[in-house]
């Protein structure tokens, strides 16, 4: 199993690179799960992104559809893969601590 050190805290990532503990996320977390996936920093874009993420996935205990995210924050889905670009969902949920998404080969 994978682990990524941030400052003091070192978390277990699943084989997919996703927390293994979704409790252990935080701001310093998903810099260093964006940098992991190609993001050198998060812009105030990827905040709303990952903000709406989160809260979809504590209502819903699901993350949301592209579509979704689309049609809530405004993003087309060509701006989503700009932001997010090893996968758009897959990649989004990842940054911001979710389990990896059903859908997600």
């Amino acid at each position: 199993m994978a682990q990524l050190v941030v400052g003091t805290l070192i978390v277990e990532l699943d084989e997919d690179g996703f927390l293994e503990d979704h409790s252990k996320w935080n701001e310093d977390v998903a810099k260093a799960l964006a940098i992991n996936e190609a993001v050198e920093e998060l812009t105030e874009e990827h905040w709303t992104m990952i903000n709406y993420i989160r809260d979809y996935y504590e209502e819903y205990d699901v993350a949301p559809m592209v579509r979704r995210m689309v049609k809530v924050t405004g993003f087309d889905r060509a701006k989503i893969c700009v932001l997010f670009p090893s996968g758009s969902g897959k990649c989004a949920c990842k940054i911001a601590g979710l389990p990896k998404p059903k859908t997600c080969m």
